[in-house]
């Protein structure tokens, strides 16, 4: 809970010191904070009051530190002394329920919370809950979509809540940089609550828009959802403590070379953002040293490692995370020393919002973008990926109608062809809007229509083009000059200018400590006092990013749903694991396209047109001699005796000359190239398993020429090229119809793998 004392010459926040409401808060926040001095923070009695003596529906949007959290505890617990009954607090992520909990219950608050992390708590909760002994339940807004707790919990709830919390609100809009459809519900969960119940909806970023959007769907005054009947009290948004900066490197080794050299001067501890998962598990083995501890911390990583870490960073028992987006909303240290990117956020708001974990209770904080080439990229793949489609929704919902009963998603997707990230993610999104319900045992179809609103979504993907266009413009500020009199001159140069008014804020005033109004306060790479720091690190990043091959995993089960696609002909859908003589071995690629290091000239090798295709070329000298490098440290138990290419449809080029190479260096013996069903076009991108196994079953075959080389071989290893590995289910097909044709060991090969 954030309070301070006021300044001498500050005025009340309204003029309401002599308000009874007023002392009664007050009082109620100095027993809860144990300082005889605190008082509030401009704003935040006034929503108090707006909450508890008018009922109101009120939006707080103020900068991270500014004390929302002091807003709905002493508000619950007002209303409580006027026999309300507990606050509701919706909230995104289970760690930051679980700092709320913990800060609510070091204040003397009784709170709990509901998920997925403390099922066996439940019953005891429902208890506390049972016995008014609870003043504050948490619960993330996937809850509400349960059908226990709808159905039995929710009700009850409604029915006794007397304060409605929704918290990180601007998940609630399409607009928000962190969108999500189970926020959507709240609407209709807020449209159940009686008019005397007060409703609370906080965020730190929210522009015009995203305020808006949130405002409207919190409108229950009339029946259109103006806002008009909303209490919007918007903050400034600008951080006196963070000194911002952008430093410009040429690739992937420069950058990880800096970070090397100059980590141990930064303040404290802190967060190392990165794009993508395989970057922060990189950058953590890159950093992490007995006497400088550096942890990865992503969404691969288990809950109870994620709460670890959390302490770990909390106390300095670490010197960084380097962490996704995983780590972000909520988490609350307030002494963060730094936050760094190793690639930008697609969004100059979420870039906002993350480096705000820093600097809220220190003077200074120093915050540093390091740019990639590649960030565009990863920003396309993940704006793709997120965005529902006509097609995929209307499987799913002509599947649903079909079945004789509840689905459940493992059922589900193997009827339709779609990946399971996006199949969940869909199908919040049609039960959000009512075409699909969750009950016990599945999914259901509610029969309602639902229709692909292309306009809205057209809208969307557009805004999130400005906002990646607004990052890179964020990048090049001062690329025009630097210095007081710049921006003097152009005041919209200051980073935290342009970051205020990319939130809409028009109070900010040029920092006079970023890198535009005061020139580079950080370390630039190449100066004479620097070479010799920036050498240090050179060894163990050329160590990182020359390392040789990535392992790639074979499959040794068939998915699920194999007989619903016919798959297998008279011989039957293969099921269950799938059989060791079968089955292909560990395989390498040079690299994951998601790496730092060797991803980005293999990003450019296998790029795509204009139009979407891929391009077809020949291997680089760099490549190639990479390729060549992977294979003579490949630890293969059998040397290979052949090389087999996977017939490609969009890059043969590329794939023969590959394999034709190896061969030659290798001294192997080019078998050619597996046959192609004449009628199969280029696999399409994207579905799930059951069904990219479908559509791979018949498609490739040895012809006669090919089966005379192998039967030669007598059971002699095979490699098997192909120009990238995305699913694994190309190579686990392939390498099967080689392993039946009487090849021995079939090793997987490619450049790359996807994902």
């Amino acid at each position: 809970m954030t309070s301070q004392p006021r300044p001498a010459d500050a005025a009340a926040p309204d003029d309401g010191r002599d308000d009874p409401l007023y002392a009664e808060a007050r009082e109620i926040l100095q027993q809860l904070t144990g300082n005889p001095a605190a008082d509030f923070h401009p704003g935040q009695f006034e929503a108090i009051a707006a909450l508890v003596r008018e009922q109101r529906r009120v939006l707080v949007v103020q900068r991270t530190g500014w004390g929302k959290s002091a807003v709905y505890f002493l508000a619950a617990l007002l209303q409580r002394r006027r026999g309300a009954g507990p606050a509701l607090i919706i909230s995104p992520l289970i760690a930051l329920m679980r700092d709320q909990v913990a800060a609510a219950r070091r204040a003397g608050v009784r709170a709990e919370a509901i998920s997925s992390a403390n099922a066996l708590d439940w019953s005891d909760i429902e208890q506390a809950l049972a016995e008014d002994t609870v003043d504050v339940l948490l619960v993330s807004p996937e809850r509400l979509v349960n059908p226990g707790f709808r159905d039995e919990q929710l009700p009850r709830l409604i029915e006794r809540c007397g304060l409605l919390v929704i918290d990180e609100a601007h998940c609630i809009s399409d607009w928000g940089h962190d969108f999500r459809p189970d926020y959507r519900r709240l609407r209709d969960l807020v449209a159940r609550l009686g008019p005397q119940v007060p409703v609370l909806a906080t965020t730190a970023t929210a522009n015009s828009r995203v305020v808006e959007d949130v405002a409207a769907q919190l409108d229950t005054s009339t029946g259109e959802g103006t806002g008009e009947g909303v209490l919007t009290l918007r903050g400034e948004l600008t951080r006196d403590s963070l000194r911002l900066g952008s430093l410009d490197l040429p690739d992937d080794r420069a950058r990880l070379e800096y970070l090397a050299a100059h980590l141990d001067e930064l303040p404290g501890s802190g967060i190392i953002y990165t794009l993508t998962v395989s970057a922060a598990e990189d950058l953590a083995e890159l950093l992490d040293r007995p006497d400088r501890p550096v942890k990865a911390y992503t969404g691969r990583t288990d809950a109870e490692d994620r709460a670890e870490l959390e302490a770990a960073l909390q106390h300095n028992r670490v010197k960084a995370l380097a962490a996704t987006s995983a780590l972000g909303m909520g988490f609350d240290k307030p002494d963060l020393g730094f936050v760094i990117h190793l690639g930008a956020p697609s969004s100059p708001v979420a870039y906002y919002q993350q480096v705000g974990r820093a600097g809220r209770a220190t003077d200074s904080a120093e915050v540093l973008l390091l740019p990639g080439r590649e960030d565009r990229a990863i920003w396309e793949y993940f704006a793709t990926s997120s965005m529902p489609s006509q097609e995929s929704a209307d499987q799913i919902l002509a599947a649903l109608s079909g079945a004789s009963g509840p689905l459940s998603t493992t059922a589900l997707e193997a009827r339709v062809d779609v990946r399971r990230s996006s199949l969940e993610l869909l199908l919040k999104v049609l039960a959000v809007d009512g075409a699909v319900e969750a009950i016990k045992g599945g999914w259901v179809a509610t029969g309602a229509p639902w229709h692909y609103d292309a306009e809205r979504y057209g809208r969307v993907a557009r805004a999130r083009r400005e906002e990646q266009d607004a990052m890179l413009a964020y990048e090049r500020l001062g690329e025009h000059g630097t210095g007081p009199d710049v921006v003097a001159e152009r005041p919209e140069q200051c980073r935290m200018v342009f970051l205020a008014r990319q939130l809409d804020d028009p109070s900010a005033v040029p920092c006079g400590r970023c890198d535009v109004c005061a020139g580079p306060w950080y370390p630039e790479p190449g100066t004479p006092d620097r070479t010799t720091a920036e050498a240090g690190g050179q060894d163990e990043v050329a160590q990182l990013l020359d390392r040789v091959g990535v392992p790639v995993a074979p499959r040794k089960r068939w998915p699920q749903g194999l007989d619903r696609l016919r798959v297998g002909g008279p011989d039957g859908a293969p099921k269950g694991n799938i059989p060791p003589a079968e089955q292909v071995e560990e395989g390498r690629v040079l690299a994951r396209i998601s790496d730092l290091g060797w991803a980005q000239p293999l990003r450019e090798l296998l790029a795509h047109d204009e139009e979407g295709h891929r391009i077809d070329t020949e291997l680089s000298p760099a490549i190639a001699g990479r390729v060549v490098e992977v294979l003579s440290a490949w630890d293969w138990a059998l040397r290979p005796a052949a090389v087999v290419a996977v017939p490609s449809a969009t890059r043969p080029r590329l794939v023969r000359g590959l394999a034709e190479g190896i061969a030659r260096v290798g001294r192997l013996e080019d078998l050619g190239t597996l046959t192609l069903d004449p009628e199969a076009g280029p696999l399409r991108s994207g579905g799930n398993s059951a069904f990219r196994v479908a559509a791979l079953w018949d498609r490739f075959s040895v012809g006669p020429e090919l089966q005379e080389r192998l039967d030669a071989l007598r059971g002699a290893p095979v490699l098997l090229v192909d120009d990238e590995i995305d699913s694994r289910w190309t190579m686990t097909v392939a390498g099967r119809t080689l392993r039946r044709a009487g090849a021995g060991a079939v090793l997987p090969f490619a450049l790359a793998q996807l994902g």
